[in-house]
């Protein structure tokens, strides 16, 4: 009987290989942009426990398994993967499809997959998904009860002993994509949010005007801690050097949520979701790419330390699911994967090599067409693995160069805004948003100019430095300011910051209390105080008067009384911004929404005043563009004795900009067209994505 159970096996195994050989010879899966001489990776070939932070960029694929799927098919997934140089992938584990209604478990589907990896050389991240409804897409983002949280914690114990003993296995997912935007109502997390209200609900000084607690973001920030902790910890239990990820998603709305610096302590990496149809609807197509930079930015910022990548990237078109129908060009691919990496992240994993059969989301998002042959978007990001992997070791060590624009963010200004909100009004200005986007005005600016910029969390940002000499601080429309950032921010400014200060920052404390009625402590700091905001509506130009250049502010115009302050705009009877000297640094105070103007009524002006308060303000950086150029991105890594160069032309036309070198720097085109390079300038095509070496 074993010797015909041995034959039954080989026969078996022969049939799922012959499969897979078939897939690959057919003419359709050839491309001009694959390599011919392709180096397979050999059956049985061991794969090591993915290092992010000591290792080129990796990128990847979702592979989505569930019942029905042939033996043949699983295999031939994972063949995909690895004739396109993706070296990892995540596997959403679905307890729903291991456990059976009488308890007993069967890792059968899965194990597949695990098989299927170790033979063509792909490291996996399994991605918990504890049981739950069929029509639940995402997942829930904390157990219901306490007899749930049990029950997950079974169902980590029974995944993690069986799937850690593969040579593939590389780390685990914790969560998909944490974030909730508000507490829950289920028992447990109620249970959890009474006992935090006991310890930590606002209570204001006796004699103090009241203002808001925001007990619920509190808490939901604490919640978001505890769980992920918490599944670390079961995780730990059974594999105690596990590498344990997590993605958040909808980062520009969620943020506020995320404590970053309070996971670093749990993760071994951190990771985000990027897809353009539900998470960039503060963006037009056009500017998708920003929107991943952006996203990266901010992920980079809150990662610190530890290496980030970006988990989910939108592969494939949506047709029904997410908020906006469209499919990715392969251009768009392009742009986003070197985004990604110029950013400083360890790559990035595309949602999904295949489609999941039925339900939500059927037969979309895949990098599959429907005959199991790649896309030109398969294709695409193919190439740009491959690029990668070619030049492993410059890659590898190469980071971002240190930014020198530092865009703060306040949870508490995030908080207000939601707060106050009555919703709805015909100025953008006035409707949830408008915080994060007046950073995003100039972060992409600031892009267009190349110049190293970090989107942070005030409580990422270092202020215990003794010497700011070169940096620059903006705060972008920062509604609310903790009482203690007076002092925190004079010591920047004095120590040689340079600061910007937009819209209506500072008009509240962390509770929501205008500082203008309770003494505002930032008079010294701006060199003046504020009269009123008037809200004078779409355009609020702000003109000023040394070179007659037009800021385009939004909304409101803030009317300010000078004190130490020089007025920069307006006249003897009504000043409109001030700028004011302190210590070794200078303030510059816009009280109009600057960011979001230009944002909404274009940014050359805005690229205008940056760049004469950076020369004024001796702000260098060793490569950058040489000045604004709208439609543009620059991003630059610093790699051994060089620098590579990202640039892509988002433009609709063709450019030719300048850039800031050192002496002598000569180029070598890793990606792009090779005639496209000449001393001190570049060429780019619509659409189009060049990286260069320069050494």
């Amino acid at each position: 009987m074993q010797f015909f159970g041995r034959i039954r096996k080989l026969f078996l195994n022969a049939l799922s290989m012959l499969a897979v050989a078939s897939c690959v010879a057919q003419k359709q899966y050839k491309s001009s942009l694959d390599d011919p001489a392709i180096i397979m990776a050999p059956t049985g070939m061991a794969v090591s426990t993915v290092d992010l932070q000591n290792n080129a960029p990796l990128v990847g694929a979702e592979v989505f398994i569930e019942p029905g799927q042939s033996d043949g098919y699983i295999d031939s997934l994972f063949a995909t993967l690895a004739h396109h140089h993706m070296r990892l992938t995540r596997i959403r584990l679905f307890e729903n499809y291991m456990r059976s209604p009488n308890g007993t478990w069967d890792f059968s589907l899965f194990d597949k997959a695990y098989v299927a990896a170790e033979k063509h050389g792909i490291s996996i991240w399994g991605n918990f998904f504890p049981a739950t409804g069929f029509e639940d897409v995402g997942g829930f983002k904390f157990p219901r009860t306490r007899e749930h949280l049990d029950s997950v914690a079974d169902f980590i114990k029974n995944c993690v002993q069986h799937f850690r003993q593969y040579k593939c296995h590389a780390g685990w997912n914790l969560l998909n994509e944490i974030g909730s935007a508000k507490v829950p109502t289920s028992p447990l997390s109620l249970e959890r949010y009474q006992a935090w209200l006991e310890a930590n609900a606002y209570k204001p000084e006796p004699g103090r005007l009241r203002g808001f607690g925001f007990e619920e973001q509190r808490f939901l920030l604490s919640h978001n801690t505890w769980y992920l902790q918490w599944l670390a910890e079961q995780v730990r239990r059974y594999d105690p050097a596990a590498h344990l990820h997590v993605n958040n998603h909808a980062i520009f709305q969620l943020v506020g949520e995320y404590d970053f610096p309070s996971w670093r302590s749990t993760l071994s990496s951190f990771g985000g979701s990027a897809h353009a149809s539900w998470h960039f609807g503060y963006f037009n197509r056009n500017r998708y790419s920003y929107a991943v930079a952006a996203n990266s930015a901010i992920l980079h910022s809150g990662a610190g330390p530890k290496p980030w990548l970006m988990t989910e990237l939108q592969g494939g078109n949506n047709t029904y699911s997410g908020y906006d129908a469209m499919c990715p060009t392969k251009e768009e691919i392009i742009q986003w994967l070197w985004t990604v990496v110029g950013s400083g992240g360890k790559g990035a994993i595309f949602w999904s090599l295949n489609p999941r059969a039925g339900g939500y989301e059927a037969g979309e998002w895949a990098m599959l067409d429907f005959r199991n042959q790649p896309s030109d978007r398969l294709k695409a990001a193919g190439v740009v693995a491959k690029t990668i992997q070619q030049h492993a070791s410059l890659f590898a060590l190469a980071k971002p160069l240190k930014p020198v624009v530092h865009l703060l963010y306040t949870r508490s200004s995030l908080w207000t805004e939601a707060k106050l909100q009555p919703g709805g009004g015909s100025l953008e200005g006035r409707r949830a948003g408008a915080v994060m986007k007046s950073i995003l005005g100039y972060y992409e600016t600031l892009l267009e100019m190349g110049i190293p910029t970090a989107i942070q969390a005030w409580e990422e940002f270092d202020f215990t430095n003794a010497d700011f000499t070169g940096q620059v601080m903006v705060l972008a429309h920062q509604l609310a300011l903790p009482e203690d950032a007076a002092v925190r921010l004079e010591h920047f400014v004095r120590n040689g910051g340079a600061l910007i200060v937009d819209g209506l920052t500072g008009f509240y404390n962390e509770h929501a209390v205008a500082y203008s009625l309770i003494g505002n402590p930032l008079r010294n700091l701006l060199g003046g105080g504020v009269l009123e905001y008037k809200v004078e509506g779409e355009k609020v130009p702000l003109v000023l008067n040394s070179n007659g250049l037009q800021l385009p502010g939004h909304a409101w115009r803030g009317y300010l009384q000078a004190l130490q302050g020089k007025a920069i705009a307006g006249n003897r009877k009504q000043v409109f911004a001030l700028q004011h000297s302190l210590g070794s640094g200078k303030v510059v105070w816009l009280p109009s929404l600057v960011g979001l103007g230009s944002r909404m009524y274009g940014n050359r002006a805005l690229g205008v005043f940056l760049n004469a308060f950076f020369q004024q303000m001796k702000v260098s950086t060793s490569v950058a563009f040489a000045g604004h150029y709208p439609g543009l991105q620059l991003h630059t890594l610093k790699a051994g004795e060089g620098w590579i160069t990202i640039s892509i032309n988002k433009s609709g036309l063709k450019a030719t900009p300048k850039l800031l070198l050192p002496a002598g720097a000569k180029p070598q085109v890793l990606f792009g067209k090779s005639l496209a390079v000449k001393p001190g300038q570049i060429t780019l095509q619509p659409e189009e994505t060049l990286v260069v070496y320069w050494q």
